[in-house]
C-alpha cells in the first residue's frame, strides 16, 4: 500500500528537500509513500505571483489570499481530505496519526504570514490541525512533522515494523529506556535484567520502566489514561521502580 500525501506550500523545495532523505527517502524510492508538493505561486495570474493581501479591518501583517489557493487545489484535484496545518486545529498527536495512517492519502496546506483567509478554511479545506500550542512562520514544518509521523506507521517504512507499534505514545505511555554496548560506560552499568537472556523478563521490566518514566516524566499521560492499575504497581514493584 501507498500513501499518497500532498502539501501546497510556498516553499517546496523545503518539504522536498526533508522527504527525501533518510526515512522517506528510502520509503519513496521503495514505493511506500508519495508526497507531491504543489508551490501555490504558480496558481497566480500577476506577473508578481502575488499570494497574500493586507487583512480588511486592518491590522499587521498580510494575509493569503483565496484566489491563489482555491486555484492551486482545484487545478490538482488532490487526494482527500485537505487539512490546514494552522493554530485553531485540533492538536496533532500519535492517535491522529494512526488515524491518517488508515486512509490512502491526505493532502496538506501550509498556511503563511498572518494566516489564511478564512473562506479557505471553512470553505476549501476539510480539516485543520495544529502540531502545538506555539507560533511558527509557516506550516511546512508542521506538515513534515505530520507526514514523518504519519509515514511511519505505514507498513514496510520502518525496518521492523513492530518498532511503530512499542514506541513512545503508541499505548499511551512513554517508551522505556534504551541501553546498547558497552554494558559498562564510566561507571555507569546497563541493568542486569537486559543482559539475562531471558526475554519474558525482560519484556516485563520494558513495560515497568515505560510506566516509571511517564509517571515521573509525563504524569498527565498516566492520569489521560486512569492513573495505573493494581497490576501495575505490582509490576512496578517487582522491579524495585516507583509509582
Amino acid at each position: 500500500m501507498t500513501l499518497r500525501t500532498e502539501v501546497f506550500t510556498l516553499f517546496p523545495e523545503i518539504i522536498d528537500d526533508y522527504v527525501g532523505r533518510s526515512i522517506l527517502g528510502r520509503a519513496i524510492g521503495a514505493g511506500n509513500l508519495e508526497v507531491h508538493c504543489h508551490d501555490l505561486r504558480l496558481a497566480t495570474v500577476d506577473v508578481h505571483r502575488t499570494v497574500d493581501d493586507s487583512p480588511f479591518g486592518g491590522g499587521a501583517g498580510m494575509v493569503l489570499m483565496p484566489e491563489p489557493v482555491f486555484a492551486a487545489v482545484e487545478t490538482v484535484s488532490p487526494v482527500r481530505p485537505l487539512i490546514l496545518l494552522g493554530p485553531g486545529g485540533r492538536q496533532f498527536d500519535q492517535g491522529v496519526a494512526t488515524e491518517l495512517a488508515a486512509l490512502d492519502g491526505f493532502s496538506l496546506l501550509c498556511g503563511r504570514y498572518e494566516g489564511v483567509d478564512e473562506r479557505i478554511r471553512t470553505d476549501l479545506c476539510d480539516d485543520e490541525i495544529s502540531i502545538g500550542d506555539y507560533v511558527l512562520a509557516g506550516g511546512e514544518l508542521a506538515a513534515l512533522v505530520v507526514i514523518e509521523a504519519v509515514a511511519r506507521l505505514q507498513p514496510g517504512v520502518l525496518g521492523n515494523d513492530e518498532s511503530a507499534l512499542d514506541e513512545s505514545h503508541s499505548a499511551g505511555l512513554l517508551e522505556h529506556p534504551h541501553f546498547t554496548r558497552p554494558a559498562d560506560f564510566r561507571g555507569l552499568e546497563v541493568p542486569d535484567v537486559l543482559r539475562s537472556g531471558d526475554h519474558a523478563r525482560v519484556g516485563r521490566w520494558r513495560r515497568a520502566a515505560s510506566l516509571a518514566r511517564t509517571i515521573a516524566l509525563r504524569p498527565d499521560l498516566i492520569d489521560r489514561r486512569g492513573g495505573v492499575s493494581d497490576e501495575e504497581q505490582e509490576l512496578l514493584a517487582e522491579f524495585g521502580l516507583d509509582a
